[in-house]
C-alpha cells in the first residue's frame, strides 16, 4: 500500500447539525478518500475524483466542507492543540489543496 497523500487525526467530522465522530480521520490514498471513526471504522469514502471539497465562507480556517457520494460532511482540521513535541493536525486550506492535487485538478 502506498504512503497517504494526506492524513489527518482527531478530526471532527459531522453531517448536518450532527456530529458523527469528534476524533476521526481523513484519509487520501490511492486515489480514493476515506472518512474514518476515531476507531478506524469507515464513515464514508469515494474515489477522490468524485469529491468536492470547499471552504465556507463563514467558518474559521480550521473547518472545510467535503460532498461525498452526495453526502455534504463539514470537517474542523485543528480543533486542539498539538501534544508537546508533536505537530498540530493540518488546516483546512491543505486538505483542499490534497483534495484537489490528488483529483489531477491542480490548485
Amino acid at each position: 500500500m502506498a504512503e497517504p497523500e494526506f492524513t489527518a487525526t482527531g478530526v471532527r467530522i459531522g453531517k448536518r447539525l450532527r456530529s458523527l465522530t469528534r476524533a476521526g480521520q481523513v484519509r487520501i490514498s490511492d486515489g480514493r478518500l476515506e472518512l474514518l471513526t476515531s476507531y478506524g471504522s469507515e464513515i464514508d469514502s469515494a474515489p477522490v475524483r468524485a469529491v468536492r471539497a470547499s471552504k465556507p465562507w463563514f467558518a474559521h480556517d480550521d473547518r472545510a466542507l467535503a460532498e461525498v457520494n452526495g453526502t455534504r460532511y463539514t470537517l474542523t482540521l485543528g480543533e486542539h492543540d498539538p501534544a508537546p513535541g508533536e505537530a498540530g493536525p493540518p488546516a483546512a486550506r491543505r486538505f483542499i489543496e490534497a483534495v484537489r492535487k490528488a483529483a489531477g485538478r491542480g490548485h
